[in-house]
C-alpha cells in the first residue's frame, strides 16, 4: 500500500473505486477482526457490530466486511440503517468488541466510507488505525484466518431502532414534554429517517417531516444540513417553533429558528454552555471546539466567564480533547455536538433534544435564546495547489500572515492549513468588519498562489 487509507474519518472514496472497494472492505473486516480479537485477550466469543446509513452502496460494504470479519473467527451484528450515534452507544451497550460504519456522512450517495469504533463506543485512535492499515495485505493477516470449524457467523438483529430509542429519550428530562411544539424534522433521506421521526412523536411533538423516503441515491440530495432552504420554507410555511435538519448518518445537526433563520453549531454550543453552567452540569468551565470555530462563540463565552479550547478540524480530536481535560460539552461549527455525559461521539438527535429541552423548560423562543450571538464575518477559499509545500518555508506567505494577524490583532483570526483529502489548500479569515475580510483574503490568496503555484481558487 503506498497511499494513507484513513482520513479524518475513516476510509472515504467513491463507491467500488480503489480504496472504497469491496475487496478493501473485507480486507479491513479481517483486520480489524484480528486487532480487537487480540486486544481483548483472543478465546471465547468475540462480536463486531455494522450498522450503515441509506447509500445504494451500503449492501455491497456491508456483506464484504462481515464476510472479511467472519473469517478471522469473529461473529458480527448487523443493524442495518442506523445513525453512525447509534452504531456508537450499541457497540458499547451490547459489549462488542468493536463496532463498523457504513456511511460517507454529507456527501452524496456516489461516496461511501467505513469508520471504525472501539469497544467503549469512542472512535478508534490513531494508533489503533495505523495497525489496521499495516495489516491490509499483510502475511501476519493470512495466517490469522479461522480454521473452517471456528469461522464466525452473521445475525442480523431487529430491536436495534428501538433500543437506540430509548437512549434518545433517557437524554430528554423527565419532567418535560414536547406537547404544543411544532417541529419540522429533515432527516436527508439518510440513516435517522425512523428513529427520528419516532422519538419526536414519543416525546409530544407535533411533527412535520422532510427526506424520510430514502432510496439509496437521494440521501443528501437537496436536503438536510447541507441544504437547510426547504426547511426553512417549511418551518415558515406550518408555523412551525423550530426546524431539525440532520445528516446523512444524522451524526450533526442544523436548526432553523422560528422565523426561518439559520442556528450554526457555534451557536448552538453557545446556547447549551450557558444552559449547562445555570444548571451547574458544565464540567471544565468551558467548551471544547476546532480553530473553524467563529470568534462570535468566544464572545458568547467570554460574557459568561468560560473558556473556547480549539482543536484541529474533526470531531475525533475534539472528544479527544474533551476526554484528556475533563470537558463535558463540545463540538464544530457544522453541527457536530458532543454531550459526553450522554454520548460517545457527535449526536444529530440528541443534541436537537437538549435545545428542545432548553426551549420547553423556559417557554422561549429559539430566537430569543441565540439573539445575544454576533456572528463575526468569515470568508473561507479553497486553493486547488500542484503539490503540498510545507507553509512554515514559504517565507513571503509567512510574512503576509503575520502583517495581516497585525493589523487585525485580538478583532480577527487568520487560518490557513491544507486539506486532508484533498490537493487543496484553505484560507480563513474573520474580523468585524466585512470589508476588511474581503481585503486581507484576498492579499493572502495572491500570495499563497504565488508561494505554491496554486492552480485556482475552487470556491
Amino acid at each position: 500500500m503506498n497511499a494513507k487509507l484513513f482520513g479524518t474519518d475513516g476510509v472515504r472514496g467513491l463507491a467500488n473505486v480503489h480504496p472504497m472497494t469491496a475487496e478493501m472492505a473485507l480486507a479491513l473486516g479481517q483486520a480489524i477482526a484480528y486487532v480487537f480479537r487480540g486486544r481483548s485477550g483472543g478465546g471465547g466469543d468475540h462480536r463486531i457490530v455494522i450498522g450503515k446509513d441509506t447509500r445504494l452502496s451500503g449492501y455491497m460494504f456491508e456483506d464484504a466486511l462481515a464476510a472479511g470479519i467472519c473469517s478471522m473467527g469473529v461473529n458480527v451484528i448487523q443493524i442495518g440503517p442506523m445513525p453512525t450515534p447509534a452504531l456508537a452507544f450499541l457497540t458499547a451497550d451490547m459489549r462488542c468488541d468493536a463496532g463498523v460504519m457504513i456511511s460517507a456522512s454529507h456527501n452524496a450517495y456516489q461516496d461511501n466510507g467505513i469508520k471504525f469504533f472501539a469497544q467503549d463506543g469512542f472512535k478508534l485512535p490513531d494508533e489503533i488505525e495505523a495497525r489496521i492499515e499495516s495489516l491490509i495485505d499483510s502475511e501476519e493477516l493470512r495466517a490469522g484466518r479461522a480454521s473452517a470449524g471456528e469461522l464466525g457467523q452473521a445475525r442480523r438483529i431487529d430491536d436495534a431502532a428501538g433500543r437506540y430509542v430509548v437512549f434518545l429519550k433517557n437524554t430528554f428530562p423527565m419532567d418535560l414534554t414536547l406537547n404544543g411544539l411544532r417541529v419540522v424534522l429533515d432527516c436527508a433521506n439518510g440513516a435517522g429517517y425512523k428513529v427520528g421521526p419516532t422519538v419526536l412523536w414519543e416525546l409530544g411533538a407535533e411533527l412535520f417531516t422532510l427526506g424520510c423516503d430514502p432510496n439509496g441515491r437521494n440521501i443528501n440530495d437537496g436536503c438536510g444540513s447541507l441544504y437547510p432552504q426547504k426547511l426553512a420554507d417549511r418551518v415558515r410555511e406550518v408555523r412551525a417553533d423550530v426546524g431539525i435538519a440532520l445528516d446523512g448518518d444524522a451524526d450533526r445537526l442544523l436548526l432553523v429558528n422560528e422565523k426561518g433563520e439559520e442556528v450554526d453549531g457555534d451557536m448552538i454550543l453557545g446556547l447549551c454552555a450557558k444552559d449547562m453552567k445555570e444548571r451547574k452540569c458544565l464540567k471544565g468551565q468551558g467548551v471544547v471546539s476546532t480553530v473553524m470555530s467563529n470568534m462570535g462563540l468566544e464572545k458568547v463565552l467570554e460574557a459568561e466567564g468560560l473558556h473556547l479550547v480549539r482543536t484541529q478540524v474533526g470531531d475525533r480530536y475534539v472528544v479527544e480533547a474533551m476526554r484528556r481535560e475533563g470537558y463535558n460539552l463540545g463540538g464544530e461549527q457544522s453541527g457536530h455536538m458532543i454531550f459526553l455525559d450522554h454520548s460517545r461521539t457527535g449526536d444529530g438527535l440528541m443534541s436537537a433534544l437538549q435545545v428542545l429541552a432548553i426551549m420547553a423548560r423556559g417557554g422561549r423562543r429559539l430566537s430569543e435564546l441565540t439573539a445575544d450571538f454576533q456572528r463575526f464575518p468569515q470568508v473561507l477559499h479553497s486553493i486547488r495547489v500542484a503539490e503540498k509545500k510545507p507553509l512554515e518555508s514559504l517565507p513571503s506567505m509567512q510574512a503576509a500572515i503575520q502583517q495581516v494577524e497585525s493589523e487585525l490583532a485580538d478583532r480577527g483570526r487568520v487560518l490557513i492549513r491544507y486539506s486532508g483529502t484533498e490537493p487543496v489548500v484553505r484560507i480563513m479569515v474573520e474580523a468585524e468588519d466585512e470589508s476588511r475580510v474581503q481585503s486581507f483574503s484576498q492579499h493572502l490568496i495572491e500570495e499563497l498562489k504565488r508561494a505554491l503555484g496554486a492552480e485556482g481558487e475552487s470556491r
